[in-house]
C-alpha cells in the first residue's frame, strides 16, 4: 500500500470509527447511501482512461467501477489506514489488485504524482465524502485541480430531505450525527462557485425528495 503524510490526527479519528464499522459497514451502509451505483454508471471513462475516488472506504465502489469498466485504471485514497485494511481484502478478492491502486493521504492536500504517478483524471468521484470531512470545501478545490482535459468530477451525499418529513429529517441527522457525519446544506452553492472559479460545467440534480444530492462538474 502507498502511504501518504498523515495530517494531523484525522487518520486515527476515522480508525477509531471505523475499526470495527469496516467489517459490516457494507451491508449495513447499502440502505441508506443512496444514489451511489447510479453516479458509478455515470462514470463512463473514456478506453485506457483513469478513475479516482477520495475517500475510497472499503473499496466497494472502486470495484464495482472496474468491473462495469474493464478498459479503465483506478486509484483509491483513504485516510483511514483500518478501512484501507479492508479495501486492499476486498480488491484482491474481486482479482483487481492489478487495477486498482490503493493508497492513504487526506483528500484536502495528497500529491496524485507522488502516490498515483498520475497528475491528472479523466474522472473523480465522491460518494458520500465531503458530510464526513470538516475542510469539505477544502477537498472540492483540490481536486477539481486534478479533472484533466474533458474530464468530469462526480459527487453523491446526503441532501437536505427537503421534501421529506420533518421528524425523519431530524430522526436521520441526530442518528448521522453520531457517526461524525453532517450533511452540507451549502453543498449546492459550493459547487456553483467552484465551477465558476475553474471554469467547469455544472450538473446538479437532487434525489429521493431531497435525500441525496448529486452533481457533475465537467471541464
Amino acid at each position: 500500500m502507498i502511504t501518504a503524510r498523515r495530517v494531523g490526527d484525522a487518520g486515527d479519528h476515522m480508525d477509531r470509527i471505523y475499526r470495527r464499522q469496516r467489517h459490516i459497514y457494507d451491508v449495513t451502509r447499502k440502505y441508506y447511501l443512496l444514489g451511489r451505483d447510479a453516479m458509478i454508471r455515470d462514470l463512463a471513462p473514456p478506453a485506457n482512461g483513469t478513475v479516482l475516488e477520495a475517500g475510497c472506504g472499503t473499496g466497494r465502489n472502486l470495484i464495482r467501477a472496474a468491473q462495469l469498466y474493464p478498459q479503465a485504471r483506478f486509484f483509491g485514497l483513504d485516510v483511514s489506514r483500518a478501512m484501507l485494511e479492508t479495501a486492499r481484502a476486498h480488491v484482491a478478492q474481486a482479482g483487481l489488485a492489478g487495477r486498482i491502486t490503493l493508497a492513504e493521504g487526506d483528500a484536502t492536500d495528497f500529491d496524485p504524482v507522488a502516490l498515483f504517478g498520475q497528475q491528472w483524471f479523466d474522472r473523480i468521484f465522491l460518494s458520500y465524502t465531503l458530510s464526513m470531512i470538516p475542510d469539505w470545501i477544502g477537498v472540492l478545490d483540490h481536486v477539481a485541480h486534478m479533472i484533466g482535459a474533458d474530464g468530469r468530477l462526480h459527487l453523491v451525499d446526503f441532501g437536505q430531505q427537503e421534501r421529506l418529513p420533518a421528524p425523519f429529517r431530524s430522526a436521520l441527522f441526530a442518528w448521522l450525527r453520531k457517526f461524525d457525519v453532517t450533511p452540507r446544506p451549502y453543498l449546492q452553492e459550493a459547487a456553483q462557485a467552484l465551477a465558476v472559479h475553474e471554469r467547469l460545467t455544472l450538473r446538479w440534480q437532487a434525489k429521493y425528495r431531497g435525500y441525496a444530492w448529486s452533481a457533475q462538474l465537467e471541464r
